[in-house]
Formats: C-alpha cells, structure tokens, sequence
C-alpha cells in the first residue's frame, strides 16, 4: 500500500464552495484511481486549499482475459458491435470451438503512473459552479487562480503537468511545496507527506482541517462573549461561512453604539450577518446587547484594538444605512403600499403580487373559519402580509419579509395579532424554524403556503426530481408542521379547493390540482422517514381510503404502529398476510369470494370460532374507529390472531367439496375485508 497525497492551492476560494469541492475531488479522484482500490480518505479544504490524503496499492499486476464473441457466421453487425464494446479490431480475434475470441491482457502499471496520468484530466474537468481563466495562452479554468500543486505517493513527487496541445495549463506542473498563511507566514515550505503538511501548516497559522477550524470558530465566539456575560445568537450558516473565510481563527468583540439599540434586533443581526459576517449577541434577559462578535483571520500586535475599531467603525456606517430605511419607511402606512404590489410580477402566468394579496385576503378568512381564527382579523392580515415587499428595509434586506412588516403594522396601529401574523406568515422557513400557535397568525401562514401550492401546481410548476425552483416541496412540509405541531383537525384538500377557486379563471381548472393531497401526503411520508417513523404504515392506511384531516391520518399510523410491534400484531400480519395470498392465488382461478360466508356450511369448530371474531372485531372497530378511539380499535383487531391461527392449523381451505371451499374462501376474504379497513398490509415493510 502506498499514501497518497493531493493538494490543490490557490487564490482565496469562496467559502462556500470549499467543502463541497473537497467531496468532488474525493469523487473524482477515487473514480479515477479505482484500480488501485483507494481508501481511508481524509479531506481538507479551506480559503487557499483543497486536499485529500488516501491509501492507494502499490500498482496493479497484469493480467490476460478471454473473452467469447458471437459465432462464427454470426452477422456483420453482431461481430462489430462485439469489437466496439472491447475497443479492438478483427485482427486481435481468433476462432475457438466456432466462436471468435478475444484475448485481453492489462500491462502490469505502477501507481505513480496511474496517477500522474488521472490526476491533469480531473483537473481540467473539475466541476466548480462558476471558475475562471486568467493570464494568457492557456484555457485552463479554476475557481480562483491555480497556484500550486503538491502530489506525493509515499513522500516521492509524482511529476506531472497540466499542459494538453498547445495549451500550456499557466505552467503548472506538480511538486511538494505549499504555503502557509498569507500574512502571518508567507513563503514556500517543502512537504513530504500528508502528516507533516498538517503539522507544518498549524506552525504556519493555518488550521487545514475543516472541523477543527470550525470548532474554534464556534467556540472562540462563544468563550469570548462568554466572558462578558453574553450569549450568541445561534446561527450555523454563520459559523460555516465564517470557518471558510479564516484559516487561523482569532475571536474579538466590538461595542456598538447605543443610539443605534432601539433598531429592531433582527435589523441589526441581519445587517451584521449579510454585510460583515459579525455574530449578534444577546444579555442574560434574552435581549440584543449592545456588543458583537467577529473571528479575524490575524493574530492583533495591540491586542486587537485597531482592527476592532475597523470594525465599529465600518458597523455605524451599516447600522446609519439601516436607521435611514427604519425611519423612511415608517412614514409611509402598510395599507398605502397595497398599489405598488400591482406593479409586482408574482408570476407570470399567476399574476401580481397584488392579485395574489387579494386572493390572501380572501383564503385567509376561509382558513380562520376552519382554524378557529377571527376571519376579520386574518383577512386584515393576509391583506397587509406582503406590502412591505415595497419598503427599503426589504429591498435591503429580502430576508426580513414579513419581520418587517410585522414592525410597520404594529407603527400603524395595527392590531396586535394582525401584526404578528403578518411578521410570522412566512414561518416556518426551515426544519429549525418554530411555527405559528397563535389563530389568526395560523390562518394567514398556512393561506399564504396553500395559495403557493395551489397557484403554482395549476400553472405546471410543480416540482420534478430534485429540481424545486419555487420551493413547493418546503411550502407542503410547512402546512404539514403547522397542522401536525398544533393538533389542528382540517379538511385539507377542502381548503386546497378554496384555494384553487380564488385562482385566475384559467388556472381553476387545472387537473394538476387533483395532485395536491397526494403531494402533501408524499411529503409527509418524507417527514416521517427522517424522523425514524413507519413511513411504510402511513402509506398503507392512507391507501384505505381518502383521508382530509391529517391529524386523524396520523393517529390512525400511530395506532397501526403500536399493533404491529407487539407479538399479537406481528402474528396477524403474517396472518392476514397468508388469507390475502391464498385468495389472490385462488382469485385467480374462479374470481372474487366476496359472498357473506353460510354458518350452515361450517363443518369444524375453527371456521365458527373465526367467523364469530370477525363479527365481534368488525363491530368493535368501527365504533372504535367512528369514535377515533384507535388503540381499542387495534386490540379488536388484534383478537383475530387466535382464530386466525387456529383456522390455518386445523382446516384445509382447499377442500374437495367446492362448496366447502368457496365458504372457507368467503371466511378468508372477510378476514381481508376487515383488516384493510385498517391499512393495506401489502404496503407494510418487513
């Protein structure tokens, strides 16, 4: 086995393409050298560098194969397609037993060859999102400018250069010489292997590995408002770009100025993250303090005085910028901006976002009906939810949509639950992101993700693959969290055709809206998988039937769940599973037995005793299930174990009487008719 040792360094790269190339190297890379069975990857990435070290064999041995082709005599073509697929010629053919064979040998090649040949191609096809020429004479792209090289197999440079023709690839060529921090430790330095690079890159002020350098980030941040007695506003996105942008992390706080703290807090944390990647910090109360936390990539001669300063100084400019868009956009009221959303291209085939407020306005209404809500209150709220898209704070800043709404309305004299519906309508933007509990803020929130849905399905944007531009798939997950997290009892694809009513008159009859339920049932099989859950059990019990209130929908897997992991519940599913195979066979030959079976035709005591607890659980579970008591409704269902396996021990279903056999097909075919009143067990896993 040999180590082996790739680096790539260059100019800065953005930090947010850092991680993901290290895993297209990774790929590329061990496609590439799949031969000499590569293994134990270890990556690196950084703002300079992207790197990998992984054992790879020493080369691989030659070998001869043979391999038979068509007959001879066969056609042309078959004989020509069986060329192609080898990549050899007739002259390499010879006749065996009346079949042409084809003789194989693979050269016996050393690694370093292998490797000097893989590594120029991957290059010059590397999958960057965007990349970049520079200089002259060569075609050569890279994210940034490619500087250096270093690939070593067991310390020993592996030479290659990544000219092709004419193109001279800016002369690069490998070598063993990296660099460390820009600043602190310039220069060259000469590695031998991928140990030493790491060992001599910490010496440098550079911490190449990305979870390290991630945890000091997080955890500098955390020490030093700790010290202070102050909190950091979590944000991982934050802490991932600011790791990307450092390579020796060195954690400062800067003070901000007090006139500036009556700005609303998520003003100020957002203008800090977009504008200078700063942290927001909060006291012991849970308010905005008036400090910040940022990570420089310098260790301070002065302790960090002046850059600290840079850096309050540059945030009044921030923070001055934002207090001109607070104070310009409170004199203009929410109601007043309803015009300018009419000059809003929501969509092109949905219309502006004016004639969507007005169908919010509308659904809000509907769903606060539904939801318990005061309708006049939503419907003020779905009214206002999107004018401050027109304000200067959101143009500034699109990520505080309805936030800043939320602050306008109240500034109006809006009532108190008109603006926080307003503020929260959005919500909840991701997985970490709590969800509306208060009415009237439920009703517009879940009305402004059904007009989405609903709008956008019966224009055909409805997602395909992994391809979800207007990000429907979140939109479904967030009417499902809304309606899950607050037990609400709903007649979904109801008010998916309330919603499909208010759409432009072209778009009300899009058959593509037929597809919402099941769309948001998809997406909830998706929710559940995630979270460890029978996904398979939901599917199955919403195969019985057309269920609108998932609240109920849920219950009903729960209760099924629970059935199926007791003894008595994986026995009846064997059971009921084994009734449904013997009348799909025997169905096949003489057609359904759905027929009420005739006790008078009963000749053994386990036909009576299966077709007296079919009766009892029949009777027991739809009360049960009428009454959603659903765990009584599973122990009925889970009398049939007994009777089940006493029938299947003791009578043979394939009597020789036909009218015996029909009567004991009729008993199995209940049994059937029973259980997938529950669920359609042929969708349960296991």
């Amino acid at each position: 086995m040999a180590a082996l040792f790739l680096e790539l360094f260059s100019e800065e790269i953005p930090a947010r393409m850092q991680e993901r190339a290290a895993a297209d190297l990774q790929r590329l890379l061990c496609e590439a050298l799949s031969a000499l069975a590569p293994r134990d990857a270890r990556l690196f990435s950084g703002p300079r560098r992207i790197a990998i070290a992984l054992t790879v064999e020493n080369g691989i041995a030659g070998a001869s194969t043979s391999e038979r082709g068509p007959r001879e005599g066969a056609p042309e073509q078959a004989l020509a397609g069986f060329l192609r697929k080898h990549g050899a010629t007739r002259e390499q053919l010879s006749l065996e037993n009346g079949f042409w064979v084809l003789e194989k040998r693979t050269e016996a090649r050393e690694a370093a060859a292998i490797v000097s040949e893989a590594v120029p191609v991957l290059l010059r096809r590397f999958p960057w999102p965007k990349s970049m020429r520079w200089g002259r004479g060569s075609a050569f792209t890279w994210v940034r400018p490619l500087r250096r090289i270093t690939c070593l197999l067991d310390g020993a440079v592996v030479p290659f250069a990544l000219h092709e023709g004419d193109d001279d690839g800016h002369g690069l060529r490998s070598g063993r010489e990296s660099e460390g921090h820009r600043f602190l430790s310039p220069g060259a330095f000469e590695v031998s292997g991928a140990e030493q690079w790491l060992s001599a890159l910490r010496d440098r002020h550079v911490i190449a590995d990305v979870a390290e350098r991630r945890a000091l980030v997080e955890n500098g941040v955390i020490a030093a408002a700790a010290a202070e007695e102050l909190a950091v506003v979590p944000d991982a996105g934050l802490v991932d770009e600011v790791t990307g942008l450092v390579e020796w992390p060195v954690p400062l706080l800067g003070r901000i100025d007090q006139n500036f703290m009556d700005l609303p807090p998520e003003v100020m944390q957002v203008s800090m993250r977009v504008n200078q990647r700063y942290f927001a910090l909060r006291d012991a109360a849970g308010n905005a303090a008036p400090r910040f936390a940022f990570v420089a990539n310098v260790v301070p001669v002065d302790g960090g005085d002046a850059i600290i300063a840079g850096n309050e100084r540059v945030l009044r400019a921030r923070f001055s910028d934002a207090r001109h868009f607070w104070d310009l956009d409170r004199q203009t009221p929410l109601e007043s901006r309803l015009p300018a959303l009419d000059g809003v291209v929501f969509h092109a085939a949905i219309g502006s976002q004016g004639e969507r407020v007005r169908r919010l306005e509308q659904l809000a209404a509907m769903v606060a009906a539904a939801v318990g809500a005061d309708p006049g209150l939503a419907a003020r709220a779905g009214r206002l939810a999107k004018a401050d898209l027109t304000t200067g704070m959101v143009g500034e800043f699109p990520e505080l949509q309805g936030v800043m709404g939320g602050y306008y309305a109240l500034n109006d004299g809006e009532d108190a639950a008109v603006a926080a519906a307003i503020r929260t309508h959005y919500a909840p933007r991701g997985p970490g992101d709590a969800v509306p509990d208060a009415p009237v803020s439920i009703a517009v929130a879940l009305a402004d993700k059904l007009d989405t849905l609903a709008a956008f399905f019966a224009a055909g944007e409805k997602p395909g693959g992994s391809g979800d531009p207007f990000a429907l798939r979140r939109a479904a997950l967030g009417v499902i969290r809304i309606i899950r997290e607050n037990r609400l009892r709903l007649d979904l694809p109801a008010l998916f055709r309330d919603a499909a009513a208010l759409l432009p008159a072209p778009l009300r009859a899009s058959p593509e809206l037929d597809a919402l339920p099941g769309f948001i049932n998809e997406r909830l099989r998706v929710q559940l998988r995630a979270e460890g859950a029978r996904h398979d059990v939901l599917a199955a019990v919403a195969a019985t039937g057309p269920e609108p209130d998932l609240c109920r929908l849920l219950d009903r897997s729960d209760a099924v769940s629970a059935l199926l992991r007791t003894t008595e519940g994986a026995d009846l599913l064997a059971a009921a599973r084994r009734a449904a195979n013997i009348l799909r066979i025997e169905e096949k030959k003489d057609g359904p037995h759905d027929g009420r079976p005739d006790p008078a035709l009963f000749a053994q005591p386990e036909e009576r005793a299966l077709a007296d607890a079919i009766e009892q659980a029949g009777r027991r579970t739809g009360e049960d299930m009428a009454a959603e008591r659903f765990a009584p409704a599973m122990e009925a269902m889970a009398s049939l174990r007994d009777p089940l396996d006493g029938f299947f021990a003791a009578v043979t279903v394939n009597a020789p009487a036909p009218e015996l056999r029909r009567n004991r097909l009729r008993l199995l075919a209940a049994v059937r008719a029973l259980v997938s009143r529950v669920a359609d067990l042929s969708l349960i896993e296991g």
